[in-house]
């Protein structure tokens, strides 16, 4: 009986730590896709030109991803998991185009040791949340909450043009997606805990689980940029 117990115990975490590695398989191909196609961009003038010389094209580039993300996260029980991970890495590919321009307003230098410091960062709030007892639920619920607000005071902000809003909405932003890193981690292994219908449901439910990784690693390092990015 102690075996059998002991064999269900070690079958279950051994799913759980597949399923997890794959979401943060999903989610390093997705942050490489958005570096490569960043890089490849900000050595491209033309690129850059057509991009961030056309605000038709840079404000069709920022929908697109917004209407990417959202689709994805609505309709993920109706999609196919091969059309899940599609948009996944064409919704990666559009923001590296947009992301381009960090090259253009930080050195190499600050951007690489920001990446390293949000990689150490997002490393840590990881494993805090996916080894700790508690509960994050309700933190979870607290942080959509400063999302929302930041969400607003950054569309505010675009037209006042504050420095001190600025600085307000970079560091409420950090505690809100270092927060939310640890949250989604925990969702993770929660929906691993729970099991999958088939292999399909697992495929899309690994893709969902890198989006919100990614974002949250996407933002933070954003946030993190101010902060230490050195201007050009």
């Amino acid at each position: 009986m102690d075996n059998g117990v002991v064999t269900q115990r070690e079958r279950a975490t051994a799913i759980q730590t597949n399923f997890v590695a794959r979401v943060y398989n999903w989610m390093g191909l997705g942050l490489a896709t958005t570096a490569v196609v960043s890089l490849l961009t900000a050595s491209s003038p033309s690129l850059l030109n057509l991009i961030f010389g056309n605000q038709i094209v840079f404000f069709g580039l920022i929908i697109a991803e917004l209407g990417l993300v959202m689709a994805l996260s609505a309709a993920i029980g109706r999609l196919q998991a091969t059309t899940a991970t599609l948009m996944f890495f064409i919704y990666s590919a559009l923001n590296g185009l947009t992301l381009s321009a960090i090259f253009l307003a930080y050195t190499s230098a600050s951007i690489a040791n920001t990446f390293f410091v949000t990689a150490g960062t997002f490393g840590v709030m990881s494993l805090y949340g996916y080894t700790t007892k508690r509960d994050l639920t309700n933190l979870g619920s607290f942080l959509f909450m400063g999302l929302v607000g930041i969400i607003l005071a950054s569309l505010v902000n675009f037209f006042l043009k504050s420095d001190a809003l600025h600085w307000v909405i970079t560091y409420a932003g950090i505690i809100v997606f270092v927060g939310l890193t640890a949250y989604d981690t925990q969702k993770i292994k929660a929906m691993a805990l729970q099991g999958f219908s088939d292999e399909e449901t697992e495929r899309k439910s690994a893709v969902i689980g890198a989006l919100r990784l990614y974002l949250d690693f996407v933002n933070l390092f954003l946030m993190l940029l101010n902060i230490f990015g050195r201007r050009r």
